[in-house]
């Protein structure tokens, strides 16, 4: 099977198919590829009419199918999918576009003006490559083939009972029912092993990329292109803002100009891995500087604004206003329209300081104080311990102080109300009617699960000190009554009795002794068959190869990171013989430990 070849790419990416139709689901899961099935929200309501043909009307609705499946998720529900397939399919007759029916009577007049004419069947057809900048990587659109129920383009399903009125079918049999199965795996094939240069013939649709544009794709080696008639500066900047990707060989680069060749002296292509990783900092601290300044704050109160306007809201110069600005837009924070800048949903949703799912107090301590801790990551490596100190004498300041405390704490309560929902609801926690969550700081997973679990009652034990500041946490609508807050030090005070203990981002920062210590107190205080532990952690890849955890545990804290195996086998050597995870595709993993 033509898909067999990627198979091994895909494999541990999230691919998504943005359809509810179990024909496209039966046709992709039968050559092996594993998906999950998010339907489209999209509206099919593109005007038919702004379209030259009818091929492209089904092209563009596939492309906005999958885009808004892609956007959705790394918004809303903050799990950013690597490719998102979105396909439509249509029926044409006498350049009449044919879609689902409405009712029943719509299908049958549908059928009777298809009755003994040929037709055409189009399936448009859009892989998003979420991990691109550009976002859609290829089109595909099926050809033209005639086609002698309410859910399907025409009012008939050919490979069911609709079969019986076709008289025949020219062309690909599986387009007709709903997706160009071969056509599909061709080109999936092209994105991971491309063709050469000298086979590709490029296609230009109106509003869509050439097909042969893959930019930015794992494990793919992709040249630049440069348009014949243009002159030399232009095309080399045409191929610095399409960097190629990852790949060790180096490529020259051919300019077309008034017809004829020339290749550069020397000229290398530096792969868009190294060029992201060279200024991913860069972007960083746009980010960081952009939250310091409330900037999405002061958009989010005005609604759109221009760069003088903000310059003079946040008290800076016009020049470096706009060039931040600008910076934000290329990132896809902000929006630019006519001069004037405007929030993107995503800043909206995650920027604005009080916003409901905000991450602002994560980023502020992210930039007052965790990027300080790589400055002099270097020495850290070669001593193998930690430059807290360091950080102390570049910020003039007290790494212990209350101010660093109060930013650790909002940092830490933004980090759980993100991913409170996916760690309590990874596992049936139901039975548990008792929790005591270990070090549960403000209670940001104590409130999600009692809301999750009406029956449940949590105490929060933490120290003293973190107990008193927690006030201004607490949601305005919230059950007070079953969440109690206890001072204490779990290493050296005895644990509340609970059904359910939790660890959240605890485990990670323990040095050895004190990590076993404590495993060891809540194995003694968990009974047999009726306990449990719930730890929230970053839980590494087998292969140790996702950069999340191993770029956090560059921070040389006294404790460890760990795989999945890894975790099972240390809560195994405390008497947890029954040991669940689940990677939520959150910032923290859940593991269920049980004493059976």
């Amino acid at each position: 099977m033509l898909l067999n070849p990627v198979i091994s790419k895909l494999a541990g990416k999230r691919v998504v198919l943005a359809s509810a139709s179990p024909r496209r689901q039966d046709i992709l899961s039968n050559v092996g590829l594993r998906f999950e099935v998010v339907p489209s929200w999209f509206k099919e309501t593109l005007d038919k009419s702004l379209f030259s043909a009818p091929q492209e009307y089904a092209v563009e609705t596939a492309k906005q199918k999958a885009l808004e499946v892609a956007r959705r998720m790394h918004m809303k529900h903050l799990k950013t999918p690597d490719i998102v397939i979105g396909a439509d399919t249509i029926v044409t007759l006498e350049d009449a576009i044919l879609e689902k029916p409405l009712d029943k009577q719509d299908a049958y007049n549908m059928l009777s003006r298809l009755s003994g004419k040929e037709h055409s069947v189009f399936t448009g057809v859009a892989i998003v490559h979420c991990k691109s900048q550009e976002g859609v990587k290829m089109l595909l659109q099926a050809p033209t083939m005639p086609r002698q129920v309410m859910d399907k383009a025409g009012g008939y399903g050919i490979q069911s009972l609709g079969g019986m009125l076709v008289e025949s079918v020219h062309g690909d049999f599986l387009n007709v029912v709903g997706f160009p199965l071969n056509h599909f795996c061709k080109k999936l094939a092209e994105i991971y092993y491309p063709p050469s240069k000298q086979s590709i013939h490029r296609i230009k649709h109106d509003s869509i990329p050439y097909v042969e544009s893959f930019e930015n794709l794992s494990d793919v080696e992709k040249d630049c292109f440069s348009p014949s008639k243009t002159d030399k500066k232009k095309a080399q900047r045409d191929c610095d803002s399409n960097p190629c990707s990852s790949g060790p060989s180096l490529k020259h680069i051919t300019v077309i100009q008034n017809g004829v060749e020339e290749k550069p002296k020397s000229s290398v292509q530096l792969p868009s891995k190294i060029i992201e990783l060279l200024d991913g900092f860069k972007a960083s601290k746009t980010l960081f500087a952009a939250s310091k300044l409330k900037v999405f704050d002061k958009l989010k109160d005005k609604g759109a604004l221009k760069a003088m306007d903000i310059a003079d809201k946040i008290n800076a110069s016009v020049r470096g206003t706009e060039r931040l600005l600008d910076a934000c837009v290329a990132l896809g924070l902000l929006e630019k329209t006519h001069q004037v800048y405007s929030n993107t949903e995503l800043a909206n949703t995650f920027l604005v300081s009080d916003a409901e799912f905000s991450i602002h107090n994560l980023i502020i301590h992210s930039n007052d104080q965790l990027c300080f801790y790589f400055t002099h990551l270097e020495s850290a490596v070669v001593e193998g311990t930690n430059h807290h100190h360091k950080t102390c004498e570049r910020t003039a300041g007290n790494v212990h102080g209350p101010e660093v405390k109060e930013r650790c704490l909002a940092a830490m309560h933004c980090m759980l109300k993100i991913t409170a929902s996916d760690i309590v609801t990874a596992f049936d926690l139901s039975k548990y009617i008792t929790a005591c969550d270990l070090g549960g700081c403000t209670g940001a997973l104590a409130h999600e699960l009692t809301w999750m679990y009406p029956e449940m009652k949590v105490n929060v034990f933490d120290l003293p000190e973190v107990i008193k500041n927690i006030t201004q946490f607490q949601p305005e609508k919230s059950d007070a009554s079953r969440i109690i807050f206890t001072s204490g030090n779990f290493l050296d005070d005895d644990l509340p009795k609970a059904d359910l203990y939790i660890l959240s981002r605890v485990l990670h920062d323990l040095p050895e002794d004190k990590l076993h210590h404590l495993l060891g107190k809540v194995s003694e205080a968990c009974k047999p068959g009726t306990s449990a532990l719930l730890i929230a952690e970053i839980v590494l890849d087998e292969e140790k190869r996702e950069p999340r955890a191993l770029l956090q545990s560059l921070s040389m804290s006294e404790g460890n990171q760990r795989s999945g195996t890894e975790y099972k086998k240390l809560l195994e050597s405390h008497g947890f013989n029954s040991v669940k995870i689940k990677n939520t595709g959150n910032l923290l993993d859940a593991i269920l430990a049980v004493k059976r």
